[in-house]
């Protein structure tokens, strides 16, 4: 009997072809949706570079647009596109205003031993061409949940979504309060440094307070930011500050629903994180199986890595287990997902995993 979740169609039957025949009044208007639908969420945009601004010595900012200058998708400040790049992919998040879309701002920071961030900020140059996916994610304002008063917490590179809300906030005049907490390491690593100041003294409902070579801790928010009641907390900087800030939040009796984490790539050690399972060396290799094809890979490397470094490549974005773009399917053998992942309910009851938040523990085959 199969699964009630899923549903089975006749091998080789055209659905759109019946659809056609009963109702060809609405053949015309179903096709100008699918204009509207794929103007509004492509699946690629082939933009060039427009302008370089180097933002710090280890921070630049890429501006893309279309090459006939026509307006971009529309997004919502704090979501990404992502890059395709020397045969892989790279989220990066806008760091440019929703209501300028001529361009989107790529704002890249170096990572030490980072293939594409490294690649990007030494090689990518005015006139180049990037091919991106249409805007994603969910981490933005939701003025239905999220009130007008907002706090975001935002280390490093974190930054990059407050900019894009903070733009949004300035160009349309948005009777919305956003208060900036940006921790550095030093006064010359602040990103956007001189503009920030400069949009927090011209507009009242925008305050920025700086944490130079400090930690963001439970004291520093009270400190900065005051009674935290009913206001939504936007976190958003490298892996190691989540649990961190979560800890001094919930100190403050904030509670979870009201704190918004931005998705942040795979964990960077799996198997130091539960729940790996026990007994299992995370550095031990297997042997994956795709189209006849087998090789072996660490434990402790996301599948989604494995299959691009053989020359295999699903669809991916986010690489942070959030947009299930790059699933497959496992036919055989034991993987361990990480908590970061979103699966849907009928994934888990087929065998479908987010291979770059899972990890094989034995010899696995995959479909894709």
């Amino acid at each position: 009997m199969p699964h009630p979740l899923i549903a089975s169609y006749p091998t080789g039957r055209d659905i759109s072809d019946g659809f056609a025949s009963r109702r060809p009044d609405l053949v015309d208007h179903r096709a100008s949706g699918r204009d509207t639908i794929d103007t509004c969420h492509p699946k690629r945009l082939h933009l060039h570079v427009t302008d370089v601004v180097d933002e710090t010595a280890t921070t630049k900012t890429f501006r893309l647009a279309h090459p006939d200058g026509s307006d971009l998708p529309p997004f919502l400040a704090g979501q990404y596109v992502a890059l395709r790049y020397a045969n892989t992919t790279r989220p990066y998040t806008i760091s440019s205003s929703p209501s300028r879309l001529g361009h989107y701002d790529l704002t890249v920071r170096r990572v030490p031993g980072g293939r594409i961030s490294n690649l990007l900020i030494d090689t990518l140059t005015v006139g180049d061409e990037c091919v991106t996916t249409g805007p994603l994610g969910t981490f933005h304002h939701n003025p239905l949940f999220h009130g007008d008063d907002g706090l975001f917490l935002a280390d490093g590179s974190g930054v990059v979504p407050a900019m894009s809300m903070i733009r949004e906030i300035a160009d349309a005049g948005l009777d919305r309060r956003l208060h900036l907490i940006y921790g550095s390491r030093s006064a010359d690593d602040v990103i956007f440094h001189d503009e920030l100041d400069e949009l927090a003294a011209a507009h009242p409902n925008i305050v920025v307070d700086h944490v130079i070579g400090g930690v963001l801790t439970a004291e520093v928010v009270t400190l900065l930011a005051g009674d935290l009641r009913d206001r939504t907390v936007y976190v958003c900087g490298p892996q190691e500050m989540y649990p961190h800030v979560l800890e001094q939040l919930t100190s403050l009796g904030h509670p979870r629903r009201r704190i918004r984490f931005e998705a942040n790539r795979a964990p960077a050690r799996p198997g130091a994180r539960p729940p790996w399972p026990s007994g299992v060396d995370p550095s031990g290799s297997v042997a994956v199986t795709v189209r006849g094809t087998t090789f072996r890979t660490p434990r402790n490397r996301p599948l989604l890595e494995a299959l691009e470094n053989k020359g295999f490549r699903p669809e991916s974005a986010c690489r942070s287990g959030e947009c299930s773009l790059c699933r497959v399917r496992v036919r055989s053998g034991d993987v361990h997902r990480v908590e970061e992942a979103r699966p849907r309910l009928s994934d888990e009851c087929v065998g479908y995993v987010h291979s770059c938040v899972s990890y094989p523990i034995t010899d696995i085959e995959l479909e894709l």
